[in-house]
């Protein structure tokens, strides 16, 4: 089975279901060296600019984020 299938199979999951599937996974992450973690925050750095600069998504102004954190813990 390919990534996207596993990925498509699982989000079509019962909420409860996901959501263990989701503890499950990244209890899973617990025991990686700093070392996999640090390559994984890359991967994931690298894969939220792609997406920036091709416009698949927008950036939020970081003004707008604090004042909505600020906001929320009122």
């Amino acid at each position: 089975m390919d990534f996207s299938t596993l990925e498509r199979e699982a989000l079509a999951l019962p909420v409860d279901e996901r959501a263990q599937l989701a503890r499950d996974l990244l209890a899973s992450l617990e025991g990686l060296s700093d070392q996999e973690l640090e390559l994984l925050w890359q991967a994931e750095a690298s894969a939220r600019a792609k997406q920036l600069l091709s416009g698949e998504t927008q950036g939020i102004a970081a003004e707008d984020v604090f004042r909505e954190a600020e906001a929320h813990f009122r």
